[in-house]
Parts: structure tokens; C-alpha cells; sequence
């Protein structure tokens, strides 16, 4: 599918629960502090801001499908990061990378296998790559509710590929990754503000494919779905590997 626009100062704002779950990720990449390092969509460059902090004598490539996102980032970062706009199934660097971070962003990605082919292109031999996105079951309570919605744009229709370890790590190695480790892991989240969380980090896809004046009635039909307190039950699929 295409990259799609974000509303990104909204993203910034909502995304604590994001950021929270990227930290466990950077730091299974053990890095030492010299590293170049790809951030594969780096949103808004929140958890960029954290693995730059992590390599001071390194170097960081921040890479996400929307523009918004890249200059959202920008504004936070300046020049302090190598940013560009890509989608990750066109990606191509200017040099390889040691390492490879990605967080919550490969479930919006239908081809994982071209993905991981463009990642270990993007990566040295002996390269780390750590990532975390939607995995299988991932967020089973809010698909139920949107379908219980039956809104007719987007009967039947879904933007995510939630993919399960075994599938994944057959990708990796097929795409020529080594010491190759995939796991579902629960992260249940009750955002503080359900209805701008969910317009813009769960439901934005399915917005642009409604009319704008019936947005706020779909993402207040969705939640009126869910038992209280309003929840989202993540289940996140991490990713370790090596070239």
C-alpha cells in the first residue's frame, strides 16, 4: 500500500505508549556509540531523539514514508540526524548501516518480504537489526469493534499486516538475516485520551477513507465498542537478527 499521511504534532502528542515500548527495542540493540544506525520509520522522531542520544560519536538515518512525520522530526532535531522521506520498499542509503532500529511500523507494510530484503541491503555484514511492530492478535478487541461499526468504506477492509513469529522469521532468512530470533509480546494500552489517540494512531487510515464530516461519529461509534476503561490490546511482534 502507499505511504499515508500523517497528522504528525497530533502523533508527537499522543505517542508516550509508542515511546515506551521503542526503549526495550533500542536497547537490544547494544550498541557501543560509534555506530551509523537506520531509524526504518522514524515517526516523529521521538524515539529517534532516544537512540541518537545512545550513539555520541555515531551517526543516524531517520527514514519514514511521510513527509509530515520528516518534518516533525526536523523541527525536533535539525541537523543533528541524516532525515529523509522513503518508503521503505524504495529504500536505498547512501552507505550501509551497522545497525538497524524499527518500532510500529511494519504492520503498515503489506510486503515484508521485499522489506526485509531492502533492510539487509541497508545493513554491513554483521549488521544488528531490532525491531517491533503489530504482530498477530494485535489490537483483536478494536478490528472487532470497527467491524461491529460496519461502516460500508471500509466493510471488509483493513490496513495492517500482523504477521506471526514463525512467517516472519522465514522472511528474515529468506531474505539472508542470521541468528534470526521473533515473539508476540501483550502491551495493553488505556490512552488518556481515547478519541485523539485512536483518529491518529489507530484509526487514520480508515478516516481517509470516510467522509471528514462523519470522522468524529466513526472513531465514537469504535470506542463506544470497547468495555471500559477504552483499551487497546497490543500484541507486538519483535524482530532480532543479523546479517
Amino acid at each position: 500500500m502507499p505511504p499515508r499521511e500523517w497528522n504528525a504534532a497530533s502523533y508527537d502528542r499522543m505517542s508516550d505508549p509508542q515511546l515506551a515500548m521503542a526503549r526495550d527495542v533500542i536497547d537490544r540493540l547494544d550498541l557501543r556509540g560509534d555506530e551509523r544506525v537506520l531509524d526504518a520509520g522514524c515517526g516523529s522522531g521521538r524515539v529517534t531523539e532516544e537512540l541518537l542520544e545512545r550513539v555520541p560519536d555515531g551517526h543516524v538515518v531517520a527514514v519514514d514514508g511521510s513527509e509530515a512525520m520528516i518534518e516533525q522530526l526536523r523541527e525536533r532535531l535539525g541537523d543533528r540526524v541524516e532525515a529523509f522521506a522513503s518508503d521503505l520498499l524504495d529504500l536505498t542509503l547512501s552507505e550501509p548501516v551497522d545497525a538497524i532500529l524499527s518500532t510500529a511500523t511494519f504492520h503498515w507494510i503489506d510486503d515484508h518480504e521485499t522489506l526485509f530484503a531492502r533492510l539487509h541491503a541497508a545493513l554491513k555484514p554483521g549488521g544488528r537489526f531490532a525491531a517491533q511492530c503489530g504482530g498477530h492478535g494485535n489490537i483483536a478487541n478494536v478490528v472487532e469493534a470497527i467491524e461491529a461499526v460496519d461502516h460500508p468504506a471500509v466493510r471488509g477492509w483493513s490496513p495492517w499486516n500482523y504477521a506471526t513469529p514463525d512467517e516472519t522469521t522465514q522472511r528474515l532468512r529468506d531474505a539472508g538475516f542470521k541468528d534470526t530470533w521473533t515473539w508476540l509480546q501483550p502491551w495493553p494500552v488505556d490512552p488518556p485520551k481515547p478519541h485523539e489517540y485512536f483518529m491518529t494512531l489507530i484509526l487514520g487510515s480508515h478516516l481517509e477513507r470516510i467522509p471528514a464530516e462523519e470522522h468524529d461519529a466513526f472513531v465514537a461509534d469504535v470506542l463506544a465498542r470497547l468495555e471500559p476503561p477504552v483499551r487497546a490490546n497490543y500484541v507486538r511482534l519483535n524482530i532480532l537478527a543479523r546479517t
